[in-house]
């Protein structure tokens, strides 16, 4: 359980990192070989394999929302009794977030996060809404703001 209570910390000061867009410290909890999937029809979605395409995915997010602010839920683990940082964890979030056009927008989502030797080497998101708001707030081509 103890190491439950350290993930369970380390997750949820990862997701406070990305609120204080604290770039460098969200990147020290991910391995060389980290890949992140993030879902949807937008230039921005896709499969981004390895720290440096990673860390440049999460610049632009953090250059296309100046404000965001992710409300953790929950945070689930498939083993509480892990101790040797080999773990996968759910986190269930909403995020309020006001994109470089002024747009304030909302989403809700859970994301998976595969640990490996205490590291991130796997994160995908799922994302509630897709659609036409989704699509706004990335401010994605042929969309109004």
């Amino acid at each position: 359980m103890i190491g439950a209570l350290i993930a369970r910390k380390a997750l949820a000061g990862a997701f406070d990192a990305l609120n204080r867009h604290d770039l460098p410290q969200f990147m020290a909890a991910w391995r060389d070989d980290g890949v992140f999937i993030y879902p949807g029809d937008i230039p921005e979605s896709g499969t981004f394999e390895g720290k440096k395409a990673v860390e440049g995915w999460f610049r632009r997010f953090l250059e296309q929302f100046p404000k965001i602010e992710f409300e953790v839920h929950d945070i689930c683990l498939r083993n509480i009794f892990d101790l040797a940082g080999n773990n996968v964890a759910a986190v269930h979030w909403d995020i309020h977030l006001t994109n470089r056009e002024g747009r304030v927008g909302r989403n809700s989502g859970v994301t998976v996060i595969s640990i490996k030797g205490g590291k991130v080497f796997h994160v995908k998101d799922f994302i509630f809404d897709l659609g036409e708001n989704f699509r706004r707030n990335w401010s994605a081509p042929g969309q109004g703001a």
